[in-house]
């Protein structure tokens, strides 16, 4: 049987690469949506001209009433929703595909977004569909990399992970969305106890292997709130930063001037580094990474840690929150039915899964190292 699936900003930075990879996956009939009808007569063609396959496309408001008919009408059995930001975004396009009978799973990596889906819970049971938030790199990786060795451990202690992007800019959108938090309080945990930092702020230095050292800083992300119930993690941090120091430390001044108000607005701001960052793409190294610490105590009552990198070069680090709901996409072809429910996308995928649907092993490297002692 075919899946019929939609991507909900098709011709965006993510969903641009959502849609390269599935409308060559067997199985599956595309249909790439947007608003603006030009971008996405350009997608359609493009993708058309590269795959030698073609796509349907669907022009109009994902959050409008026309959804809801247009999903129906087309047969859609999956949505992937990659319109971002999803900092201040409602539930509509979720709340669309219950009342349409159709699964759906997006790419937010918002904080609340993410962890107040569960509020369409119900909703989504009586509907007999899946409404997963957060189908990326967090938490959808980061929980599967853990997933994947938890048995080692008897009890995990803490969780501080981060990701250091290449130099090469994501889409405005995703600018607007991460620089949303800048200045504004972070809850983590440490030592068990809630621990406020600012967002954008605690600018830290950190080797990576192939990469040299990053400048990364705190960011929110819906794993603060998640592992803390999945693992037991008493303590919990997450940082992340650019390929080029200088986006780090624009970063933190845009949030220190949030902090103090002497600017209130940082959409604006946001434009401007966006453009900027676009000047200095070339002096990046096109790597990037997701990193992953793990401490607390072993099987055997001993302390034991776990470092996890999964490195990307040539630029290819977009395929890593891309690639989680191309992953869902194909697990569903092979006849996966994830349960009914709204929830965060955790333990639907594995990392093989993750790993198969981006399919670059030439670009991307996967080590986890574990050791005895807490360092």
């Amino acid at each position: 049987m075919t899946l019929r699936v939609m991507v909900i900003g098709g011709y965006g930075n993510f969903g641009s690469i959502v849609c390269r990879h599935l409308v060559v996956m067997p199985g599956v009939s595309l249909v790439v949506s947007g608003r603006d009808p030009h971008k996405l007569l350009r997608k359609v063609d493009e993708l058309k001209a590269q795959s030698g396959t073609a796509c349907e496309s669907w022009c109009g408001d994902a959050m409008g009433t026309a959804f809801k008919t247009a999903l129906s009408a087309m047969g859609i059995q999956l949505v992937i929703h990659t319109g971002g930001p999803f900092q201040g975004q409602s539930y509509a396009v979720a709340q669309g595909c219950i009342d349409a009978g159709v699964n759906y799973c997006d790419l937010s990596d918002c904080r609340t977004f993410v962890t107040s889906i569960g509020a369409l819970d119900a909703q989504a049971k009586r509907a007999g569909v899946a409404i997963l938030s957060g189908c990326s790199s967090v938490p959808t990786l980061s929980a599967a990399i853990i997933d994947e060795h938890r048995y080692r451990f008897n009890r995990i202690d803490s969780i501080e992970h981060g990701i250091s992007s290449s130099a090469k800019m994501p889409g405005l959108s995703t600018v607007e969305g991460v620089l949303a938090y800048a200045g504004k309080p972070i809850k983590q945990l440490k030592n068990g106890q809630v621990h406020e930092v600012l967002g954008w702020q605690d600018l830290t230095l950190r080797k990576l292997q192939q990469l040299g050292t990053r400048v990364l800083a705190n960011v929110d992300v819906p794993d603060m709130d998640i592992f803390a119930h999945r693992y037991g993690a008493q303590t919990l941090s997450f940082k992340a930063g650019s390929g080029l120091k200088l986006s780090g430390v624009a970063n933190y001044l845009l949030a220190q001037a949030l902090r103090v108000g002497l600017v209130r607005d940082h959409a604006p701001w946001a434009a401007r580094l966006h453009r900027w960052g676009q000047r200095f793409e070339r002096f990046g190294d096109g790597k990037s990474a997701m990193y992953i610490d793990v401490q607390g105590i072993d099987v055997d009552a001993k302390p034991l840690s776990m470092t996890v990198q999964l490195t990307a070069i040539n630029d290819k680090g977009p395929e890593i929150p891309s690639c989680a709901a191309v992953a869902l996409a194909a697990k569903i072809v092979q006849g996966y039915l994830p349960e009914p429910g709204a929830r965060a996308c955790v333990g639907e995928i594995t990392v093989d899964e993750y790993m198969a649907a981006i399919n670059d092993p030439a670009n991307l490297h996967l080590s986890v190292h574990f050791s005895d002692e807490q360092s």
